[in-house]
């Protein structure tokens, strides 16, 4: 039961943070000021991608999965990155989370374990509240460009799962807000913006 409250209780603080997020959005470019300029919540994420994925670590040996997910390839150039336009970084970023959370999801149907299957809930549940914030974003930067095709690889192994999510989120998201916060945030506002380092 204790556990069961603490998860909850987790649940909501999560829930309560993305609302403040969305009341935190500013008029015009739609930019939720507070994860932009307060870098103790990125690292929160962060964090938390990384518990996840050790905890997953820990559960009980797993065969491979019969059938095997679609993940996408998360690395990325920095001088590359740094010439796309946000929009370009935003709709990348929206497909290869897209795609994790779908993994998840397709892993989580093969899954009996409820140690394993646990944390896939809690990966879907946290790539959706991403998802969701990166739709208050947007720019209009010419005609719309096609559709999700990201870089992807087949996964038998549910390690790969959460590594995938872990790197984006530690990576590419990251490296998003950063750039964001050059031009939302004041000069010291939530402790100051430093360059993140490529992982």
């Amino acid at each position: 039961m204790r556990g069961r409250s603490a998860q909850a209780s987790m649940e909501l603080n999560g829930l309560l943070l993305l609302t403040s997020f969305l009341l935190h959005v500013k008029a015009g470019r739609a930019t939720p000021a507070r994860l932009l300029c307060d870098t103790r919540l990125m690292h929160k994420y962060i964090g938390e991608a990384k518990d996840m994925e050790k905890r997953a670590s820990q559960c009980q040996a797993l065969p491979p999965l019969a059938c095997p997910v679609v993940l996408p390839l998360v690395d990325f150039s920095i001088k590359q990155w740094r010439a796309k336009t946000n929009e370009t970084k935003r709709r990348e970023i929206v497909c290869e989370l897209a795609l994790v959370a779908g993994a998840a999801a397709g892993a989580g149907a093969q899954v009996t374990q409820e140690c394993a299957g646990r944390q896939l809930r809690q990966l879907q549940r946290h790539a959706g509240s991403f998802l969701l914030l990166l739709q208050t974003f947007g720019w209009e930067e010419g005609p719309q460009e096609p559709g999700c095709s990201p870089r992807s690889v087949q996964h038998a192994q549910l390690a790969g799962v959460f590594l995938t999510y872990r790197q984006l989120v530690q990576g590419k998201l990251r490296f998003f807000f950063h750039d964001l916060a050059k031009d939302t945030c004041e000069q010291g506002q939530g402790g100051g913006r430093d360059a993140p380092r490529a992982w």
